[in-house]
């Protein structure tokens, strides 16, 4: 049993920054993955980035790949994803989700547990 709680969520103007932290408590170990995942308002939730329990590899999705970064805290504890060059694109609710399986999959469906989602809007 995983628990999240994301934060960091707020309003920006295109080209600023956010840091998004997701908090984990429980069983942390038996996770594989960490992952951050969005949706937009009537779209589908999209996967935005992933990365394993040692934080020693990596995996994004094209659309935010050298503006946004995935890490994990020293103690495991806790998932940052921060987001520079914010778009309006990137407007959504992010979510912090875990991964009991092997592999950074980017599938929704393969994620065990998520957290509430913290909104990011980026205004034009």
């Amino acid at each position: 049993q995983v628990q999240l709680v994301e934060s960091g969520g707020g309003l920006v103007q295109a080209g600023g920054s956010l840091r998004l932290s997701c908090a984990a408590s429980g069983r942390t170990f038996s996770s594989y993955a960490m992952g951050w995942f969005r949706q937009a308002p009537g779209k589908e939730r999209e996967f935005v980035a992933a990365i394993n329990w040692s934080g020693g590899s990596t995996y994004y999705t094209d659309s935010v790949k050298g503006r946004f970064t995935i890490s994990r805290g020293n103690a495991k504890n806790t998932l940052y994803l921060q987001m520079n060059s914010l778009k309006p694109e990137d407007t959504a609710v992010y979510y912090c989700a875990a991964k009991l399986t092997y592999g950074l999959g980017p599938k929704p469906d393969d994620y065990n547990y998520w957290g509430q989602g913290t909104q990011v809007t980026v205004s034009s």
